[in-house]
């Protein structure tokens, strides 16, 4: 890899990626399928190397994007496994270059049915006569309580209608999304109990989906009923959730300045924080144009980052590309000293369900606005 200069990088582990994929295996039933989630960047800590590595680990049999340009990324870097849109596309021309990719579409309307149709005439998909060649292959997205996007019933059956009158389209599975399932045992089955009923629906409409598929990371392994053919897990294989997986990412930096300031003195843009005894104050090459949240560095809740395996926390409003923390109860610190912000130092981790709630957010937000110029160290 480059060379890195500025001091500042995140290491992910592929092996732990890997433990945490057959742990996931061990606990899904062998008829259920994986689908690792990939999607922006996987969760941050890089699709295509997290892609690669999966496949090689012979735990999973789906990847799943948002977006088509990430499966071309993904397509363009040699990666072989089905790909799933998870999302909606428009115009015309999305469904026919993903097609093209050899990615999985989602259908969510009748406007889904009508690209997918216009691109398998596009892609001389029909034999002469209209009959059926090779089809093309689609999933069928049910909004069961998540509101984004997705059929509702009755508008599920009028879509499956025009899917099943589609010469050379497939129907190859239905899915939806579970909005509680960490936290709402409650909802959670009832969006469960909803999407049953729509797959019934769908079957006595005359069409059979291989793949039925609900479950995220909570709902894998919360719910034994929300597994069905296929899981989607994402924050589990990262170990961002769960108990026995390990945190995939750790986000390093060094310090590159020390000073000694007095009482009274204050750091930072907006003079927000101002000192009330003696401080040795260090400079880390890291801030939010790295993607950290700046209300790490705000207020009472303000973030810790550890130093030889202390606790030190942020002092002044976060910059752009620079953190201030306290480091006086570090002994013998000094320029060069490796300063952890996510991961582990001594005795002490930190985690980034320990930054989010510092910053009022969740972990996905943590892992996944970390900068494409912070350089991904990949431990094998």
């Amino acid at each position: 890899m480059a060379p890195i200069y500025r001091p500042t990088w995140a290491e992910v582990d592929l092996r732990r990626l890997r433990s945490n994929l057959v742990r996931l295996r061990r606990r899904m039933p062998k008829s259920t399928a994986i689908m690792l989630v990939v999607k922006a960047n996987a969760y941050g800590h890089g699709a295509v190397e997290v892609s690669r590595a999966a496949e090689e680990s012979g735990c999973i049999r789906w990847l799943g994007v948002s977006s088509v340009e990430e499966g071309i990324a993904l397509r363009d870097a040699g990666v072989r496994k089905p790909i799933l849109i998870l999302g909606s596309l428009y115009p015309f021309e999305s469904t026919l270059t993903a097609i093209r990719y050899g990615l999985r579409p989602t259908v969510a309307s009748l406007d889904g049915v009508r690209f997918i149709a216009q691109a398998a005439q596009a892609l001389g998909r029909l034999e002469p006569g209209g009959r059926r060649a090779q089809p093309l292959d689609c999933h069928l997205k049910i909004d069961t309580g998540m509101g984004r996007i997705g059929l509702r019933s009755p508008a599920v059956l009028e879509v499956v209608d025009a899917l099943r009158r589609t010469p050379g389209v497939r129907l190859e599975g239905v899915y939806t999304h579970l909005a509680r399932a960490e936290d709402d045992p409650v909802y959670t089955r009832a969006q469960l109990a909803l999407f049953r009923e729509c797959v019934r629906g769908i079957e006595r409409a005359g069409l059979q989906a291989p793949l039925r598929h609900a479950a995220n990371s909570a709902a894998a392994l919360r719910f034994p009923e929300s597994r069905w053919d296929m899981v989607r897990p994402g924050l589990a294989a990262y170990g961002l959730y769960g108990e026995g997986f390990e945190p995939v990412l750790s986000l390093k930096t060094r310090i590159v300045f020390l000073k000694s300031v007095g009482p009274n003195t204050h750091l930072g843009y907006g003079r927000h924080f101002k000192t009330r005894r003696n401080m040795r104050v260090a400079t880390l090459p890291i801030g939010y144009g790295d993607g950290l949240p700046r209300l790490l560095s705000l207020g009472p809740s303000r973030a810790h980052v550890l130093v030889k395996g202390r606790r030190c926390p942020m002092v002044g409003a976060m910059s752009m590309d620079m953190t201030l923390i306290d480091v006086s109860g570090v002994p013998d610190v000094h320029i060069g000293d490796e300063t952890v912000l996510i991961g582990r130092s001594g005795a002490w981790e930190i985690g980034a369900r320990e930054l989010a709630a510092a910053a009022r957010t969740i972990p996905y937000e943590i892992v996944t606005r970390l900068a494409a110029r912070v350089p991904r160290v990949y431990l094998r």
